[in-house]
């Protein structure tokens, strides 16, 4: 299998006012080509702080990360980024407009950035909306907007910070089920940061879940469960206690 992200012996220190603080401490990883990873684990565990170093937001202390087979050295438009955040939509530009933004820094034309921007919009059902302004629109389909907006410009890696934890229970699991359909539908690589162990049974097919203070690997996972997952199942239920054995021992 072919590694599309590979993390080798990655540590994150940080100063405070009282010192170092180690967040994260020899982790290592690999995310096959096109696989969708969950990286799981108690708050204050380090797990965004492992998203912002494959982001390039951060270098790691220690250790390396390669993305394609090229190391990571800041950021890069291989890898499209999607927050948790509502408010990372410009909210002076429609629907279309924000999924046109990287393609316009690209400097792409404005007709071939106008088709790409409805394609994406359709492919999160959202073309009907295309001139609504953020505030016009929920947060779960302001998030919609944001992944369009990172998949527009085709980047090789999808980087997604706990997209939903701010959406009620119903919008979650059809964003959860979209974000699937979407995947399935472009072959990204995802990594997906979540505290929610059935998200992360329902989206993933790989695991990586972390011990907190500092971050280091607890166990890293496959689920080879069936598409589209019934979180009613016993198969699922059984993923679930095998991933919670984990977390709490």
């Amino acid at each position: 299998m072919v590694e599309a992200i590979k993390a080798h012996n990655i540590s994150y220190e940080y100063e405070t006012a009282a010192g170092a603080v180690l967040a994260v401490k020899d982790v290592s990883f690999s995310v096959d080509d096109a696989a969708f990873m969950c990286v799981l684990g108690p708050s204050g565990c380090g797990k965004t702080t492992i998203l912002n170093m494959l982001a390039g937001f951060l270098t790691p202390t220690k250790g390396e990360i390669l993305i394609g087979g090229k190391a990571v050295a800041g950021q890069g438009q291989d890898r499209g980024v999607v927050f948790q955040d509502f408010a990372q939509l410009f909210p002076w530009r429609t629907a279309r407009r924000n999924v046109e933004f990287g393609l316009e820094m690209r400097g792409v034309p404005p007709a071939e950035r106008r088709e790409t921007a409805l394609k994406f919009l359709r492919l999160v059902k959202l073309e009907k909306f295309a001139d609504a302004y953020p505030h016009q629109l929920s947060g779960g389909m302001q998030q919609r907007v944001a992944i369009s907006r990172s998949l527009a410009y085709n980047p090789a890696v999808l980087l997604m910070d706990e997209p939903f934890a701010a959406l009620d229970a119903m919008t979650r699991e059809e964003m959860q089920k979209l974000l699937t359909e979407v995947w399935q539908a472009t072959k990204k690589t995802v990594v997906y940061i979540t505290h929610n162990v059935a998200e992360a049974v329902y989206l993933a097919d790989q695991l990586l879940v972390l011990a907190a203070h500092p971050g280091t690997v607890k166990a890293q996972m496959r689920l080879d469960l069936p598409r589209p997952r019934d979180a009613l199942s016993t198969e699922f239920v059984e993923a679930q206690r095998e991933v919670l054995k984990h977390l709490v021992h």
